[in-house]
């Protein structure tokens, strides 16, 4: 929170417009430290930990900035307050007298000047910077020659579709276990949890946009990739698609039913090997012509994402913005369940109990 001016809290309003008039006389030319001194220091104090001469006399006192955690006070949450003020504190809106421009600048000076861990010393930032900035840019927004050379763009964490669409669980899974048919790499073998957690911390609170205004756990958190522009389509609408096909999060089939693998076999060879192919790879026969491509069952993040009860929605309802069909319209419940059950033990359920192993222990 930013302060409101020591002019509020005297009670010489002669004092306090002059200051005032004085204060918008000078902000159109003022640097970042020249608004900070002006506008938030007498609350916040020169050094940015709270300890001014106003603190005494506000319930709540004013922030101390270098006590604050930047992945908790992020960037946007800082903006949203300095133009706006902070209800039950004395901290005033500033969007009437100064401009985006400016309250960007003090925003960011306070965030580089007091704030720990908010610059290139934090793990997260280092760590971003060693293996993500390469792909996605210095700032978030995809480096220049990965927008134009690789295949599918990597994410623009700085949209606000990208706080929409992200959310803090699936940003983990995809740092870990990468996302398919993209060129995102899986980072399991490289970083333990603890450091992937780190860097995904770092990206939120540096880069995203409101992400604490997004909407939490919204289908299209998990509905889009990591590349494409439009979002990756596989995994898409699966929580209104499980709704819809009668199942719940978990390892099971709606109505009870039980999948019988060796049934589900014979229905894989004749409907779904010419796009997924033998081996669930997505590498089937017309896998060459489609696009987005099938479905790589294989893949690491599909392994540890797709359970029983998503492969039978899937395949029940099909899968938007893809040649995934609505299965429900030719079979039965019965052989839905054989089919899911054949896909999940063949090619899902190997590495299921390695991946658990793996996350539980910190590498």
């Amino acid at each position: 929170m930013l302060a409101t001016l020591w002019s509020i809290l005297s009670s010489a309003a002669g004092p306090a417009n002059a200051a005032e008039s004085g204060l918008q006389s000078r902000a159109p030319h003022a640097t970042a430290a020249d608004l900070y001194h002006d506008y938030c220091s007498v609350c916040h104090g020169d050094k940015g930990d709270g300890r001014s001469r106003a603190r005494g006399s506000m319930q709540p006192p004013p922030l101390a900035f270098t006590e604050a955690d930047p992945q908790t006070l992020n960037r946007e949450r800082m903006l949203v307050s300095v133009r706006h003020g902070r209800p039950g504190t004395a901290m005033a809106g500033w969007g009437s007298q100064l401009r985006d421009d400016q309250i960007q600048a003090v925003v960011d000076f306070i965030r580089e000047r007091f704030m720990r861990q908010a610059g290139s010393n934090s793990q997260g930032a280092r760590i971003y910077a060693r293996n993500c900035s390469v792909c996605h840019g210095d700032h978030g927004q995809g480096a220049v020659w990965a927008t134009t050379s690789l295949s599918t763009r990597p994410r623009n964490f700085t949209t606000p579709a990208a706080a929409r669409e992200l959310d803090r669980e699936r940003m983990i899974q995809s740092a870990t276990y990468g996302r398919a048919d993209t060129a995102m790499p899986g980072f399991a073998s490289q970083l333990s949890n603890a450091e992937i957690e780190s860097v995904v911390d770092f990206i939120r609170g540096r880069f995203m946009v409101e992400a604490d205004a997004a909407p939490a756990q919204s289908a299209a958190a998990h509905a889009h990739g990591s590349g494409t522009p439009a979002g990756h389509p596989h995994g898409a609408h699966e929580h209104a698609t499980r709704a819809r096909a009668g199942v719940t999060d978990g390892d099971g089939f709606p109505s009870g039913l039980r999948g019988d693998a060796s049934r589900g076999a014979a229905l894989y060879r004749i409907n779904c090997v010419p796009c997924h192919g033998e081996r669930g790879n997505g590498q089937g026969p017309r896998a060459y012509f489609i696009l987005p491509k099938p479905r790589d069952f294989t893949h690491p993040a599909a392994r540890q994402s797709l359970d029983r009860a998503h492969l039978y929605a899937a395949i029940a309802k099909g899968t938007l913005r893809t040649e995934m069909p609505a299965w429900e319209k030719v079979l039965d419940a019965q052989s839905i369940a054989d089919l899911a059950e054949y896909v999940h033990r063949s090619f899902i359920a190997p590495t299921r109990a390695e991946a658990a192993r793996r996350g539980t222990t910190d590498r």
